[in-house]
């Protein structure tokens, strides 16, 4: 069974194909100005359950080729959760993969930054691994 999900190389910084996915620690913030800098900042987040963003499809013809890799996309979340700009940081080395990674991500909802009680847009790396085991 191939499975396409957020997927760690860390347990703390990414998930298995079986759990939900973690927010990775790179995330930043973006216009804050010095009175806002004081507040404590809070990363946005794509791992909250309620938020049911879909797995990637694993593209058939992918499948059928064997190809496998981990995607990562850096993600600018705006302040109401939505994602603005999705970027590929890193290659899968396979265009199939990295386009339905990008895909997916791109209508996920995130829990947006947040610096004190306010929202803030702010950047976020998603990491997808495309695995052909069943694990």
């Amino acid at each position: 069974m191939a499975n396409a999900a957020p997927v760690p190389s860390t347990p703390a910084n990414e998930a298995t194909a079986d759990s939900a996915p973690a927010a990775d620690a790179s995330a930043t913030a973006h216009g804050s100005t010095p009175s806002a800098e004081a507040a404590p900042f809070v990363e946005p987040r794509f791992d909250a359950a309620y938020l049911a963003n879909p797995r990637p499809a694993y593209p058939p013809v992918s499948r059928q080729l064997g190809e496998q890799g981990k995607v990562i996309l850096r993600v600018l979340v705006g302040a109401d959760g939505l994602p603005r700009h999705v970027e590929l940081e890193r290659s899968s080395g396979y265009p199939r993969l990295d386009r339905a990674a990008r895909d997916a991500v791109e209508r996920w909802k995130f829990v947006p930054a947040r610096r004190g009680d306010t929202p803030v847009e702010a950047t976020v790396l998603v990491p997808i691994a495309f695995s052909l085991s069943s694990s």
